[in-house]
């Protein structure tokens, strides 16, 4: 009894401490409770209360976006009124990426780094700490661009949103890198739990997506914060808000053929969906305009293209909706194609087009200065090309055709492809369906999407130059570890030279008076012009008959290899061993000479990341 009231008042006196540490003044962002509840938990009860607070704050944010992308699509649709419905899509997409780069420039003064990308960067770069930030600026920018018509998802907003508050979080309670890329994650799983009411996908996509290459074995502070993501999105969302289809054929084997080619057309898909968006991106940096002027071009085109097709205004889950339900009629009633007699070609064809433009109308939306994210457009894309793919085999004269299933899993199996992201894609169209029992035609379709992707591209294409640089983790862990080091911590600024000119003599005092085993010859530049070793200079060393009068450029040799301030780790350690040397010289890009790196000093801080990331 004694000892546990000791624990106690030492815990009192901890508390009393920090209290004073942090005063009275940052109350409001150390909150107190929650500091001396940090200091009386266990580790893994900290982390699960964590886990439900970083939950529903993530959720109630996911929340929050889709509502007021919801009334600002219900009051441009029903408030407002033009004499001509073009107009319509001619102002607000256009306003929507213009408005979005404007609040960028002015009060984000121009920090418009999103996307999933960014997240992982802060990961592997940025010890996983997100700025404050983008705990609100993603959920203001991406709800002008989609409310107001943008062709792109909100998804990815969110989970950036969520990510930013778990590392925040994590931040002001001091906790480790490990917990700190934990409640990020878990804030990411809220977030996307709330988007779609799927709290197996939001796991999926932490575990496939975010906490690619890094070890866990805690995960119940991911499953607390994607139920409590779901829960807040469950109580507080409308109806018509939810992503939720409630109309489907029971799962037959004999349509296995359907699922097969599915598989095939949306993996080639996805393909042509990341090979334009590439090419946007690509050819939009190239433009020599300032942000604005890219913003109102791209806002102009993505404008253009939904006067001509209605569905690619927003993130077309409306549409998709619309195709679940056998209305598809009211997809075409606002587009030029309704002066058209509408049969089953005239559809077919007009699919067809807006599954091309698709991928235009999202690229356009997002470089060009709008923000969101691939996940809606990937699932509209998917979605619609199951419709079409159902279509025409009726068309052809096939009966029993299951088109609810085929789009339910064309979704699955265009997200699969295009994210890089099978289980989160099955799990998600599973959940928001409630078919379970269609298990077998998701897995199918999103498998073959995904083994199409993976067979063009190893690593997912929006993540390849990151990955390459190694700037975000990958599968590949003893790579990982190795890009986390930075090559400037490993140069010995302290290494000793000699200049070209010197005499033998002056060597010898040099290494009798040094603690260096190996010596830069340099120039009076201090350019590099060789080396040399104590296992050079021992002959001469030990010769009482060596000539005083010889100079050091007469005895230096050539280094096996020069290294430079930005090769990487991984790439200095293969040039170790391509040498057989343990150590090399570095010099700067003018052949300045800056020190030596030794093999071992990188094999060591390898070694202590290895174990501070298996603890």
């Amino acid at each position: 009894m004694k000892i546990h009231n000791k624990k106690k008042y030492l815990s009192f006196l901890k508390f009393k401490r920090d209290f004073q540490k942090y005063g009275l003044e940052k109350a409001r962002s150390y909150e107190l409770i929650l500091h001396w509840l940090n200091n009386r938990l266990s580790r893994n009860q900290f982390l699960v209360l964590s886990g439900i607070l970083v939950g529903c704050t993530a959720g109630l944010a996911g929340v929050i976006l889709k509502t007021l992308v919801h009334n600002i699509h219900y009051f441009i649709t029903n408030k407002v009124h033009f004499e001509y419905q073009i107009l319509f899509y001619i102002v607000f997409p256009f306003l929507g990426i213009v408005l979005t780069t404007l609040i960028v420039l002015t009060l984000f003064k121009g920090q418009d780094r999103k996307g999933i990308g960014a997240i992982l960067y802060e990961i592997a770069q940025n010890s996983s700490i997100v700025a404050s930030v983008k705990m609100y600026s993603q959920v203001i920018q991406s709800a002008i661009t989609v409310g107001l018509g943008g062709s792109a998802g909100l998804e990815s907003p969110i989970a950036v949103t969520g990510a930013a508050i778990g590392s925040n979080y994590a931040q002001t309670y001091r906790l480790s890198y490990k917990e700190r890329t934990l409640l990020l994650a878990a804030g990411a799983t809220a977030g996307i739990a709330s988007a779609f009411n799927a709290p197996i996908a939001g796991i999926m996509f932490a575990f496939e997506i975010l906490l690619t290459g890094v070890v866990f074995t805690d995960f119940i502070p991911l499953v607390v914060a994607a139920v409590c993501g779901s829960l807040l999105s469950r109580i507080l969302l409308q109806e018509d808000v939810l992503f939720r289809f409630y109309t489907r054929e029971a799962f037959n084997y004999k349509n296995v053929p359907y699922y097969l080619i599915l598989g095939i057309v949306t993996g080639l898909y996805a393909r042509y969906f990341v090979i334009i968006s590439q090419k946007v991106e690509h050819f939009i940096k190239g433009l020599q305009l300032s942000k604005m002027r890219k913003a109102m071009f791209g806002g102009a085109v993505l404008s253009f293209l939904c006067i001509l097709f209605p569905p690619l205004f927003g993130e077309g889950y409306e549409t998709v909706k619309a195709f679940t339900s056998g209305n598809t009629y009211s997809i075409i009633e606002n587009s030029f194609f309704r002066y058209f007699e509408i049969g089953d070609w005239t559809i077919i064809i007009f699919l067809v087009l807006v599954l091309l433009l698709k991928a235009f109308a999202t690229s356009f939306t997002i470089f060009s200065g709008g923000n969101g994210g691939n996940f809606a457009p990937s699932l509209f894309a998917g979605g619609t090309l199951g419709y079409l793919f159902a279509l025409i085999c009726q068309h052809l004269g096939f009966t029993d055709v299951p088109v609810t299933n085929l789009v339910l899993v064309g979704m699955a199996g265009a997200m699969s492809g295009v994210l890089y992201a099978p289980l989160t894609a099955i799990f998600l169209i599973a959940e928001s369906s409630f078919g379970y029992d269609l298990f077998i035609p998701l897995m199918i379709v999103s498998v073959m999407s995904y083994l199409i992707a993976k067979w063009f591209s190893p690593i997912s294409p929006e993540l390849k130059s990151l990955a390459d640089e190694g700037k975000i983790f990958t599968n590949k862990h003893d790579k990982n570890l190795l890009f986390a080091l930075r090559t400037e911590d490993f140069i010995d600024k302290y290494s000793q030279t000699i200049s070209e000119n010197s005499s033998i003599e002056d060597l010898f005092e040099l290494v009798k008076n040094g603690n260096k085993n190996i010596f830069a010859v340099v120039d009076d530049h201090r350019k590099l012009k060789g080396i040399l070793t104590l296992d050079d200079i021992r002959p001469y060393l030990f010769n009482r008959e060596t000539d005083s009068s010889q100079m050091v450029f007469q005895v230096m040799k050539a280094p096996p290899a020069i290294l430079y301030r930005k090769d990487k780790p991984l790439e200095i350690l293969q040039t170790f061993d391509d040498t057989g040397v343990w150590n090399l010289p570095v010099v700067s890009e003018n052949n300045d000479f800056i020190g030596f790196i030794s093999k071992s000093s990188i094999l060591m801080s390898y070694r202590q990341l290895l174990k501070e990331y298996s603890e």
